[in-house]
């Protein structure tokens, strides 16, 4: 069996046409010429040059490169975006990553993960392998790659750690808030929160009259037409009054004047004071009048007469609680408390719970129970037979069949119906049904009329 000798006998053209991975089969099929690692030739005495784990083949010194590498002495490694045998296989790595040359594993730039680095780094991590935690705060995001921070709206800084500044809000601070004395707006909305004294969408208006302080929601407590400092409630008193609620008057009870040398023209009975400047009545409950000498007119009540009355159907109110003084038919009921004229068709019409006794309502507005009737609703109907009585007067208004001042009465023979006002129509009967009118016919009869 013939041996290769060396390369010339293999014919040196033939050598050269030889491909790599032709090279490599021939190679491998050819049988030991028991050099040692890395020596080839005759005599095994030449070294080989390949490189990167490559072997060489023992007759020629030509190089079978690993996975990966290329070139006569497999000195390269594959070119950018290839690997593995002969450097043949594409890589599949996207988002600018980079493969293994000999693997073909992806190897991802910064930002990106994944088998093929297809994916952006989980949400609180950025870099490479998106190893790094983000470092926002306030729900700000980073950025995948770099790390940046984009703030959530009112936030700033390069970790979103600061609010915006004062007189800014909204998306990176830009907005400008239009808050008026004193008032800060939010720095997420806007919204302006307003200093004590001040209310309205831009605080541009003092707090409503009778009210003060932080958010207006403070009572003034001034007496006598004073009125109170929309930011700390201090009374500003009318002329003739003192004290801290201007609650006094100057002049002694009963006198008014500059200095208190007239005498108050009122009723004193049903006058609670007179002015102390100008001497004008402040009328007690149920009075008015330029001196307090009028009781109140119909519809009002309390002092000064003006309250109005909340009763209806002709109920009377009391001219000092405003009670409702039901007419007759009407009933109220007593509450908790007992308020107003103690009687059982009178009831206070200022709002308290009103209930007792199964009653209801506080303005007159329930007609008796059935089965009574007149004032206060404590007559009782002597109406029969399933009769309604009127509640205001009592009078009997009769079922179908009977009549009578209380409805005992049976309708007459040869009548039926309300107020017994229809006449019956039967020709061979007895009589007809006091109420629906239907014919009691004689045995042998039949038919509405009993003539069949």
């Amino acid at each position: 069996m013939p041996t290769l000798g060396h390369t010339s006998k293999l014919g040196a053209t033939t050598m050269k046409a030889l491909s790599a991975q032709t090279l490599d089969i021939t190679l491998r099929s050819l049988p030991s010429v028991g050099c040692e690692n890395d020596y080839w030739g005759p005599h095994c005495s030449n070294r080989c040059q390949c490189q990167n784990g490559a072997k060489c083949n023992p007759i020629t010194g030509a190089c079978v490169c690993t996975d990966g590498y290329q070139g006569w002495r497999c000195e390269e490694p594959c070119e950018h975006g290839y690997y593995g045998k002969l450097c043949q296989l594409p890589c599949q790595c996207l988002n600018g990553a980079t493969c293994n040359h000999e693997t073909g594993e992806c190897i991802c730039a910064p930002g990106y993960s994944g088998a093929f680095c297809g994916e952006r780094c989980p949400s609180g991590s950025h870099g490479p392998q998106c190893e790094q935690r983000c470092p926002c705060q306030n729900g700000g995001t980073c950025h995948h790659i770099t790390g940046d921070c984009s703030c959530r709206t009112g936030w700033t800084g390069s970790v979103c750690a600061q609010p915006c500044p004062l007189g800014k809000y909204g998306s990176n601070c830009s907005k400008d808030c239009s808050c008026r004395n004193g008032g800060v707006c939010d720095h997420i909305t806007g919204q302006c929160q307003c200093a004590a004294g001040f209310s309205g969408r831009r605080c541009q208006d003092d707090c409503p009259v009778g009210t003060f302080g932080p958010q207006c929601n403070q009572r003034c407590e001034c007496q006598n037409g004073a009125k109170c400092h929309h930011i700390n409630g201090a009374c500003l008193c009318e002329t003739g009054f003192k004290g801290p609620n201007c609650q006094e008057r100057f002049c002694p009870p009963g006198l008014y004047g500059l200095i208190c040398d007239k005498y108050c023209p009122c009723n004193s009975t049903n006058t609670v004071s007179c002015h102390p400047l100008s001497g004008e009545c402040s009328c007690s409950a149920g009075w008015t009048g330029l001196y307090c000498n009028e009781t109140c007119p119909p519809g009002y009540f309390g002092e000064g007469c003006m309250l109005p009355c909340s009763c209806t159907n002709g109920a009377d109110c009391h001219t000092v609680t405003g009670a409702c003084i039901c007419a007759p038919g009407f009933m109220a009921g007593f509450g908790k408390e007992d308020v107003g004229i103690h009687r059982p068709a009178v009831i206070s019409s200022l709002g308290k719970d009103q209930n007792r006794g199964g009653w209801q309502g506080v303005d007159c507005s329930i007609l008796c129970s059935s089965g009574t009737w007149g004032l206060g609703c404590n007559q009782t109907c002597l109406c029969g037979n399933g009769a309604a009585c009127d509640p205001m007067d009592g009078i009997c208004t009769c079922s179908p069949g009977w009549r009578g001042e209380h409805c005992h009465e049976s309708c007459p023979d040869g009548t039926y119906g309300l107020e017994c006002r229809e006449r019956c129509d039967c020709t061979h009967a007895d009589g007809c049904d006091p109420v629906s009118g239907y014919c009691r016919c004689y045995p042998g009869w039949t038919g509405q009329y009993c003539v069949l």
